[in-house]
């Protein structure tokens, strides 16, 4: 981007103001790195702005939105509600004040501008305070107008790790219904970003909190209240056990597949008959339908439903992998070596799930990916002796089976 002091004098020249919006003041208050530079222009027309700078590539269907060199101008502008959804808005750009512009946005962090020229901050909704408190809260009755905003909130909640304050979760709680009005690609837009956080449990917390969990993570509030053995889940139920789950895994891995494969690893838990409780016998198979459901309501691509179903399907045994017997261990590690998440990305879901709150796992129990990688390179098919590679088919296919059986056995007889 260049230097953006000359654009910004060119807009005083002409009349106008420009400000430095949203999450890039927010940001620099809070010293955290911020790529993304908003801008919104007070005092121009959308054919003056257009005059001035003709280089810039105008965006945007619904309003003028420019992009100058990755940087976006948009004019200072006010929203009205007219319809149900997140799109129904109609919009006023001309004679548009900054501090109207402001009070339209969504939380009072996101309502602060900065002057580019004088370096004066614009704080009319308390923002700075709210940093100060570390507390989430909507500028105004407008933060209703957007059912979208329910997402952000508890995304941003999770990013910052800061608690919602009461009538803003309250305003979530009312869209309970027009939330089914989003396009599923918008929705997972925002759970993506939850994912990419170090706790996206608080994410789907603060949904719960706000009683809105279950329009779109239905299959994740099922977990609730679904018990366990207090044995081995001292932690609470399912749903306390997945939260847990989730966030061990984003201190193991940033791979957005393993982060997810743990979200989903337990899901078949929330279609437990009660009955059965506190016991979950074959939740790992029936959780690979219940993947499949959750993914097709927020519009994941393929291969996270890959990534969860094979989190539901071989979590479980990859949790006693080191009481398998030999012809088990090979079989487990061929199938998950084929797989999306891989030998590597299964294992720290499971180290996720056995190690994750208090309790302490052995190494020895789940360090299959090590052992299965080295048996893949060890004993192939390029490796075969003359006689062995005659057999073709699933004959050789059963020569190479028993080669590597024999080769974790003589493993274990080391150890």
């Amino acid at each position: 981007m260049q230097d953006i002091i000359p654009i910004a004098e060119k807009i005083k020249k002409a009349g106008g103001t420009l400000y430095l919006v949203g999450g890039a003041v927010r940001d620099a208050i809070l010293k955290r790195e911020n790529h993304d530079k908003d801008y919104a222009v007070e005092g121009l027309t959308k054919e003056t702005f257009a005059t001035l700078f003709p280089e810039a590539v105008l965006r945007g269907k619904d309003f003028a939105v420019w992009d100058i060199e990755g940087a976006e101008f948009a004019l200072t502008r006010t929203e009205r509600k007219k319809e149900q959804g997140h799109k129904g808005f109609e919009i006023t750009t001309e004679k548009v004040s900054i501090e109207e512009d402001l009070k339209r946005r969504d939380l009072t962090i996101n309502a602060i501008a900065q002057n580019v020229l004088t370096g004066e901050i614009i704080d009319p909704y308390g923002g700075r305070g709210d940093i100060q408190k570390k507390v989430l809260r909507a500028v105004s009755d407008a933060f209703s107008e957007d059912p979208l905003r329910v997402y952000r909130t508890a995304r941003f909640s999770a990013m910052l790790e800061w608690g919602v304050e009461d009538s803003t979760l309250e305003k979530m709680k009312l869209l309970q219904e027009e939330l089914s009005t989003l396009p599923k690609e918008r929705v997972f837009v925002e759970f993506c970003k939850a994912l990419q956080t170090k706790k996206p449990s608080i994410f789907l917390e603060t949904l719960r909190k706000a009683e809105v969990l279950g329009v779109h993570f239905k299959e994740i509030q099922d977990l609730i209240g679904s018990t366990q053995p207090e044995k081995y889940h001292p932690e609470g139920d399912s749903y306390q056990h997945t939260l847990l789950v989730v966030d061990k895994a984003c201190e193991l891995s940033e791979d957005i597949l393993v982060r997810f494969g743990a979200l989903v690893h337990d899901l078949g838990k929330g279609v437990t008959p009660k009955e059965m409780l506190p016991h979950h016998y074959g939740h790992d198979k029936k959780g690979v339908e219940v993947v499949s459901k959750f993914c097709n309501r927020i519009g994941t691509p393929n291969s996270w439903k890959k990534a969860g179903q094979t989190a539901s399907r071989y979590h479980m045994l990859g949790g006693i992998f080191d009481k398998m017997s030999p012809p088990k261990k090979v079989d487990f590690i061929e199938n998950v070596s084929k797989t999306i998440l891989g030998l590597d990305g299964l294992q720290y879901i499971v180290i996720a799930d056995k190690c994750s709150g208090e309790r302490i796992c052995k190494e020895k129990e789940i360090s299959f990916a090590r052992l299965g990688k080295e048996m893949l390179q060890t004993v192939n098919g390029k490796l075969c002796d003359e006689k062995e590679k005659e057999h073709t088919g699933i004959a050789f296919k059963n020569k190479l089976r028993e080669k590597r059986i024999k080769w974790i056995q003589n493993k274990e007889k080391k150890c």
